[in-house]
């Protein structure tokens, strides 16, 4: 089954997040989504051809996303995805794959941190609750175009404050 566009997919398909620790632009990002749609356009699950999309936003960001309602992918076709992310990982020099991580918009760009870091910022007051926060954890269509990107008052991270 061919790629479809991202926005073909159904809320209630199943997506993964990852996020890259630097911003990723031209022939990098050209080399990353070139590889993840060259694996998509074969994804299979006991051989059988998934339904699939991916997203890419701002420079940072893939989503990667299975209509379930044609069918579901498998342990074995998901370990597949992140052994071709972290091949891409050395090749493409960032991290891709593993949690651990808050992302956050900030006037001059989107900022990772450890949550130990951001916890920090936080406590100096350079992150408020009204700064925007990305919720990496997020594995429905729905929440990636609806609450992917929310103040950090109001997402996960409104523990830290």
């Amino acid at each position: 089954m061919p790629i479809v566009p991202f926005e073909s997919l159904p809320d209630s398909a199943r997506i993964w997040v990852f996020a890259s620790d630097q911003s990723l632009g031209g022939a990098v990002a050209d080399t990353l989504l070139a590889a993840v749609d060259q694996f998509l356009a074969d994804w299979k699950a006991h051989g059988v051809p998934l339904r699939c999309a991916r997203d890419w936003r701002d420079g940072r960001f893939l989503a990667v996303g299975v209509d379930v309602t044609a069918e579901n992918a498998s342990g074995c076709s998901i370990d597949g995805l992140f052994r071709v992310l972290q091949q891409l990982e050395k090749t493409i020099g960032t991290r891709l794959v593993g949690g651990g991580r808050v992302f956050y918009r900030t006037r001059s760009g989107i900022e990772a941190a450890s949550r130990d870091e951001f916890a920090e910022r936080v406590k100096q007051g350079e992150v408020a609750r009204e700064t925007p926060v990305f919720d990496t954890s997020i594995t429905g269509a729905s929440d990636w175009r609806n609450r992917f990107e929310q103040p950090a008052g109001k997402g996960w991270t409104a523990r830290y404050f």
